[in-house]
């Protein structure tokens, strides 16, 4: 494939805060491993917002509870993507779609890009969305991030949205990197900066609830998105088992309640829980390897099921692990799905 130039921004890759620096058009790999833009899948979509989503490959996060693992763990783990598409061609199925009568009687109504993570191909996305309102331009827009971006690209993202739906996995460093492998700071940084900056376009803030592991999490959380805006949208999903937590206990109804009014103690007007509950686990035992590098108890017990599926590196920090371009967490695959 020529790469066109649009795809510049790969020459030296600086998309996200990792900041590997990597020429992604050489076949250099950073921490995403991802080199050219690949598209996993695009379908019609009834999560809210409505929309015909295009789901991105690949991602710049490795989370142990990722639902969307054989997606977001490409190209580490063997499973067919969909592959690169033109830019053209991509906007003009995404607007034929949602201008069907599928779309029609579903609501939906704007083009998602989630993944993964898309900040990794973000070049190619805004390529996407420029071709699609050519032909139509009141084409709406909506971004599906972890926030673990340059202020830079966030600043890009923010001049082509209509909405953005933004993924909160815990506010502590230590949990954040637990489940994550990256800082938490970046992310709490940008989605501040959204709220203060573009409160329009932030459809919520989305925290997955995950039993003894981020459930303490909440509580500061709630606290720092009602210091930003009490208004701010904050939906609570249910962690149901996946990927390397695949044999952890699901949240419980219990639980999403009590963070619904943890969020209501700091003011949050716009609190709600959503997801299946109670489903079956366990929690892992602690690896002894590991209990000195970690503090809290659900760091602890993530960081134990990151060293169990073959994270070498702890506390978990993806950039700087020596391991990261032959990542055992990537090339994990579970026994069971739910």
């Amino acid at each position: 494939m020529k790469k066109p130039d649009y795809l510049k921004d790969l020459l030296k890759c600086e998309l996200c805060e990792h900041r590997c620096g990597v020429n992604r058009l050489a076949g250099e790999a950073g921490v995403c491993r991802v080199t050219l833009p690949t598209v996993a899948s695009a379908a019609l979509h009834q999560a809210p917002p409505e929309s015909y989503t295009v789901f991105m490959a690949g991602c710049n996060y490795k989370c142990l509870n990722c639902q969307n693992w054989t997606i977001s763990q490409y190209p580490d783990n063997g499973y067919e993507q969909r592959g690169y598409e033109e830019p053209d061609k991509l906007a003009a199925e995404c607007v034929n779609q949602l201008n069907s009568a599928s779309a029609d009687l579903m609501g939906a109504d704007r083009i998602f890009f989630s993944g993964g993570e898309p900040t990794v191909h973000l070049p190619y996305i805004e390529a996407v969305v420029a071709a699609a309102r050519k032909i139509k331009p009141d084409t709406k827009i909506n971004y599906d991030t972890n926030g673990y971006m340059t202020e830079q690209s966030l600043k890009r993202v923010l001049s082509f949205t209509t909405s953005i739906t933004y993924d909160l996995k815990a506010y502590h460093d230590e949990v954040h990197r637990a489940l994550t492998g990256v800082p938490s700071r970046p992310v709490l940084r940008n989605a501040e900066y959204i709220a203060r900056n573009a409160f329009d376009k932030l459809w919520e803030y989305r925290i997955v609830v995950i039993p003894q592991i981020n459930e303490n999490e909440i509580r500061p959380l709630a606290e720092f998105i009602a210091d930003i805006d009490p208004l701010l949208r904050v939906c609570f999903l249910a962690f149901r088992p996946n990927f390397a937590l695949e044999n952890h206990k699901g949240a419980g109804r219990g639980l999403m309640r009590r963070c619904v009014e943890i969020a209501k103690e700091y003011g949050l007007m716009n609190a709600y829980w959503s997801g299946f509950t109670g489903l079956t686990g366990k929690v892992i035992k602690t690896a002894g390897e590991i209990r000195e590098s970690y503090l809290s108890e659900g760091a602890q017990i993530a960081g134990s099921y990151a060293y169990y599926a073959g994270c070498q590196t702890h506390p978990r920090d993806c950039s700087t692990c020596s391991t990261n371009q032959a990542c055992m967490v990537k090339r994990y695959i579970p026994s069971k799905i739910t």
